[in-house]
């Protein structure tokens, strides 16, 4: 599809690159340095943000193509292009990077105060690896970008992380690593069968059965570390908790959403039969997630790692929601990791607020904040309300069309996920309850302060954003549609063509509905 704005993509993901080589240039005395890499940053990453805006302006909604494509030579030699577009599955994420990071970057202001230009590089570096591996459209370009975000999240936590943050970057690095490898050799073995990397050309191509196995396999390796799926998610309450809050915002916001949307890009459309037939174990790592991880949430004393464990149970449903195979679960995915992106970056944005004042992230350490911080106690209520998926808050939506999309697919699956639901209400609640409600006791806590303006300003968009996509989702719904039903369209296609599941299996997935989804 054509645009009158033909390098608008390649703008949004690469002008964080111009601000990160200004602020390398900026030099002088150390205090001018951070002051002037602070506001740098903070204009180049609102100028990108309102930038990709005009992307959400321009986008066709009736249409399930891709749009704002760019296609160049790359590595013509060996068919290799530099091939950017987004669609309905994309779109969004990329706006929900460049929404987050002002926002680490305002959230960073006084917390981080070593290496300040360095830091504000290694931000404006990683929007750009976020959003080229959202928009990429060639395989080689998609993993480039989609390994290329190690290096900076791996400083980020390395450098201005806690105590413990050597030991942390390096599990999360090795961690990732490790399944990226298989990534890798998938790719190299789908451009030997199919002789390209293109993915709009690879989303038409046939893989054989016997081969559709292994790559699903391979990309599974990587992208169940990403999301992270039980039992590799260990990396991430170390990584969260020893991150700055910053790198715990984009970690949860934006890093989780990768491997979910490396299923959606890739698994299930071009490996429809091998998707069917792992659906079952998908299924089970799932609410094993969803339950096990909340149980664990529900014991923890840190409030960092309580969040973590929170966001692998939330990402339990976009991974069930996603193999469901149906319209409504594979919309409530997409709107659960959007909506979870907003809500767990808001809670991490939360514990930083009081860690700042008081460096404890003990939940014992705090009560009775409400008689010193409404303005706190009400965003960390509106928040933590759409963690638990109170209709209203963008929790809900997102939870209800996967719940409803699990019922058409495997109702146990959707009974045991439910349970999910109830855990996730009881450890956001009683984290509230002891952080928030008590009588306030401690005499340091008697003089802690509010909400600031920058803290405020901060909050006040997330907080719109969350109560936006609960009570009018249909926005957000408009731009998934076209998309999800194409790809659940093909799927259903392929999957009636040549099952590899049981016949009883085969009946299941043929006559599942594709109702659309309106808000």
């Amino acid at each position: 599809m054509t645009h009158d704005w033909p390098f608008l993509l390649s703008l949004v993901t690469f002008l964080p690159l111009f601000g990160a080589a200004f602020i390398f240039l900026v030099s002088g005395e150390a205090e001018v340095v951070a002051r002037n890499a602070r506001w740098v940053a903070l204009w180049t990453s609102l100028a990108t943000f309102v930038l990709s805006l005009l992307l959400w302006a321009g986008f066709d909604t009736s249409s399930a193509g891709f749009q704002f494509v760019e296609h160049r030579n790359w590595l013509p030699a060996l068919g290799i292009t530099y091939h950017m577009g987004v669609d309905g599955i994309s779109l969004l994420f990329v706006l929900l990077s460049t929404f987050l990071t002002p926002l680490c970057v305002l959230a960073s202001w006084e917390a981080i105060e070593v290496r300040v230009k360095e830091f504000m590089i290694a931000f404006l570096v990683l929007e750009t690896l976020m959003v080229g591996m959202f928009c990429a459209l060639d395989l080689i370009l998609f993993y480039v970008f989609f390994e290329g975000v190690l290096i900076p999240m791996f400083l980020i936590i390395g450098i201005w992380g806690g105590a413990r943050r050597v030991y942390s970057a390096f599990k999360f690095f090795l961690f990732t690593l490790a399944g990226s490898v298989l990534l890798l050799l998938a790719i190299l073995a789908m451009y030997y069968e199919a002789e390209t990397t293109d993915i709009p050309t690879l989303l038409g191509y046939k893989f054989p059965i016997a081969m559709q196995t292994w790559l699903w396999l391979a990309f599974f390796a990587s992208f169940a570390v990403k999301v992270p799926m039980w039992p590799v998610h260990t990396w991430l309450p170390d990584a969260h908790v020893e991150a700055p809050t910053a790198g715990s915002v984009i970690l949860a916001g934006v890093l989780l959403k990768m491997g979910a949307y490396g299923f959606l890009r890739f698994s299930l459309p071009m490996l429809p039969e091998a998707s069917l037939y792992f659906t079952p174990f998908i299924y089970t790592l799932s609410i094993i997630a969803i339950i096990y991880t909340s149980l664990v949430a529900l014991a923890q004393e840190d409030m960092k790692k309580l969040i973590a464990y929170s966001s692998v149970a939330h990402m339990g449903f976009v991974t069930l929601g996603i193999f469901t195979g149906v319209a409504q679960g594979v919309t409530g995915a997409l709107f659960q990791m959007l909506s979870h992106g907003v809500v767990s970056g808001a809670l991490f944005l939360i514990v930083g607020v009081v860690y700042d004042r008081m460096h404890s992230r003990e939940i014992t350490r705090y009560a009775g904040l409400v008689h010193r911080m409404p303005v706190y106690a009400f965003v960390f209520m509106v928040m933590m309300l759409a963690s638990v998926g109170l209709p209203g808050t963008s929790g809900f939506v997102g939870e209800f069309l996967v719940l409803v999309g699990a019922f058409q697919s495997n109702t146990w699956a959707a009974l045991l996920a439910t349970s999910g639901i109830i855990l996730g209400a009881a450890y956001m609640l009683y984290l509230y309850r002891r952080v928030i409600f008590g009588e306030l006791t401690r005499e340091d806590l008697k003089h802690i302060l509010d909400l600031n303006r920058r803290e405020v300003a901060v909050f006040a968009p997330l907080v719109l954003v969350v109560l936006w996509m609960g009570i009018y989702p249909k926005p957000f719904l408009d731009v998934f549609n076209p998309s999800v039903e194409n790809l659940v369209a093909r799927y259903q296609a392929a999957i009636a063509e040549n099952a590899v599941a049981t016949p009883k299996t085969q009946r299941m997935a043929t006559e599942r509905p594709q109702g659309k989804v309106d808000g």
